[in-house]
């Protein structure tokens, strides 16, 4: 159980990597025609991706601090939650499943962590 949860955080750090770069450094037009949201409030969930993705990886090296692990899968479930509800409200249904699934591992990773295999 524990190679799986670590292949998940591994899995779960690089999208959360490149979806908060995208989000914290990108071109301010191609975002604002993309969603109709603030590009501030874009900046600040793109910083809370990388510092999620950053919670996942690092407290591995400070074994006291586990249980990081699970609060920052569980900031990113949270974070995937309103990804779905923004994704049903601008636009089809059928875009909330990608951050339904990766908000379910999130979900999971969080829940091993702190559970089965702290």
């Amino acid at each position: 159980m524990n190679r799986l949860l670590w292949a998940l955080q591994g899995l779960l750090a690089g999208l959360f990597v490149f979806a908060g770069a995208i989000k914290l450094f990108g071109p301010v037009a191609q975002m604002a025609q993309q969603l109709p949201l603030p590009v501030p409030f874009l900046r600040f969930v793109g910083a809370l991706e990388l510092l999620g993705a950053l919670g996942l990886i690092l407290p591995r090296a400070v074994p006291s601090k586990h249980w990081l692990i699970s609060l920052a899968a569980g900031g990113l479930t949270l974070i995937m939650m309103g990804a779905v509800v923004t994704s049903v409200i601008f636009g089809p249904w059928t875009n909330a499943v990608v951050p339904a699934a990766v908000g379910l591992l999130a979900a999971f990773v969080s829940w091993g962590r702190h559970k089965v295999a702290p």
